[in-house]
């Protein structure tokens, strides 16, 4: 079950960040394109970029997370034993779960005030509410696999669980 769930999870994410990434990519052609060729860019496409920006972060964290992809230094990892480093992994769990929920927290409260001020784009007059809601749930749900993370043992280089 835990196992379909995660694949799910990689398939949806991974899925709609290729999607969004293609878009950026047939978004920013276009726009050079239309500026070089036609002198006339892509109406709103610098909005369009910010927030397509922002959901290919967001929905990036949780894939980065999940396959603990994060960018580490492991400068003293030769001189621990696998316990220690599996502890020091579970304590960078624990406080990644505390500051990414505390994160969502705040991150609903703007999202929240955005929707009752009615913010949008300034050209396209796009609402920007849905996009803060996205960033704070993908935060939600990477906060949520750091917590499972802390029970999930760890891999070695010869694919061994560490202790």
């Amino acid at each position: 079950m835990k196992a379909r769930l995660g694949r799910a999870l990689e398939t949806v994410l991974g899925a709609i960040s290729a999607t969004v990434l293609f878009l950026m990519m047939l978004l920013t052609a276009v726009d050079v394109a239309g500026r070089y060729l036609v002198n006339r860019p892509v109406v709103g496409g610098f909005e369009l970029t910010e927030m397509m920006l922002a959901a290919l972060i967001y929905c990036g964290l949780p894939l980065v997370s999940k396959r603990r992809e994060h960018i580490v230094i492991d400068t003293f990892d030769t001189f621990m034993s696998k316990r220690v480093k599996r502890g020091f992994d579970i304590l960078a769990d624990i406080v990644c779960t505390v500051a990414l929920a505390g994160l969502s927290w705040l991150l609903f409260q703007r999202a929240r005030r955005v929707a009752e001020y009615g913010d949008t784009t300034t050209v396209l007059t796009l609402p920007l509410a849905p996009v803060a809601y996205l960033m704070g749930t993908m935060i939600v749900v990477t906060a949520a696999i750091h917590l499972w993370l802390i029970f999930v043992p760890h891999k070695d280089d010869d694919g061994k669980s560490i202790i």
